[in-house]
């Protein structure tokens, strides 16, 4: 698999940010997973149950909107309060198409679930434009609340994950999960399974849906869950579920298929209560390896460099 020459250059500035290393502590063994970057853990521990690549930067696509769900609500602003879905200020992403009609208007609360449960660009966009300060201050918050968290492999440049310099760790991302996991609304928004949003001026509904199947499935009894998909992030899952009677963080970066990360929370899953490692397909392994020798390259290109 051939990665694009601005990627490319983008992995090489992320392991000057990062060190791209492979988490310490990391588990010797454990389930065989598709993801090349994944990490799992306890709600209630600090430390992972398990870890691959789980301390290395890459692109996260809309996972990143985990973060904007949290800006947001730790903003206090009045979710029954009707938000204008106005023009960009900056060009969409090519990959940026919304049903939403300019102009139109919604509640914050509903802005939010959208956001989160089917991953609409255009709201996550029109959450950040509408915090206080606006645009720029909305990015700024959500690098200050990542600096707060501790998550020192994280960065984000926009609100939606269209970005592929957005970027942050498997490891990170488990203290997002469980910081953004306190608050009620993103625990029920992002687990909606459908929603019809009613916009006024002009007025009209939208029906959405919940881009995790597993949220409709009892038997996983998930809490919290987003996905997300660009070019340079592969398929990623970030999700709370109940594994072994307990509730649960996974985290997974970067797979091949629409289905792989969802392969990947089974062979979790099952790990974890029988201790069986699965296993993967080939297809998916040999992405694995091409995705891992691209780093291993950028980061030789550094050492060359310096």
């Amino acid at each position: 698999m051939m990665i694009r020459g601005g990627f490319a250059l983008m992995l090489t500035l992320l392991i000057c940010f990062s060190g791209v290393a492979a988490a310490s502590g990391e588990e010797p063994t454990g389930p065989n997973l598709a993801s090349v970057n994944a990490a799992v853990a306890k709600v209630g521990d600090d430390a992972l149950l398990f870890g691959k690549n789980a301390n290395r930067s890459v692109p996260i696509a809309s996972l990143t909107k985990v973060m904007t769900g949290l800006v947001v609500l730790e903003s206090d602003q009045p979710l029954d309060e009707w938000l204008t879905f106005k023009e960009r200020h900056t060009p969409a992403a090519a990959n940026a198409y919304t049903r939403i009609r300019v102009d139109s208007q919604l509640r914050r609360s509903d802005v939010l679930r959208i956001a989160l449960m089917s991953s609409e660009n255009f709201a996550a966009y029109t959450l950040a434009r509408s915090y206080p300060g606006g645009f720029d201050a909305f990015i700024n918050a959500m690098n200050a609340k990542a600096k707060a968290l501790g998550m020192t492999g994280t960065h984000f440049v926009d609100p939606t994950g269209l970005s592929a310099e957005n970027v942050s760790t498997a490891a990170d991302l488990v203290k997002l999960v469980k910081a953004a996991g306190k608050h009620p609304e993103i625990r029920e928004y992002s687990t909606t399974g459908y929603y019809r949003a009613q916009f006024r001026k002009p007025r009209y509904s939208l029906s959405f849906g919940n881009t995790n199947a597993l949220v409709h499935r009892d038997s996983w009894g998930v809490s919290l869950s987003k996905t997300g998909y660009l070019e340079e992030a592969g398929r990623c899952l970030v999700m709370v579920s109940q594994m072994n009677g307990e509730p649960v963080v996974t985290v997974l970066l970067d797979s091949l298929g629409t289905r792989s990360p969802l392969g990947d929370a089974g062979r979790i899953k099952r790990w974890l209560d029988t201790g069986a490692r699965g296993q993967v397909a080939t297809a998916a392994r040999r992405y694995e390896q091409e995705k891992n020798a691209a780093y291993a390259a950028a980061a030789k290109n550094v050492v060359s460099a310096n």
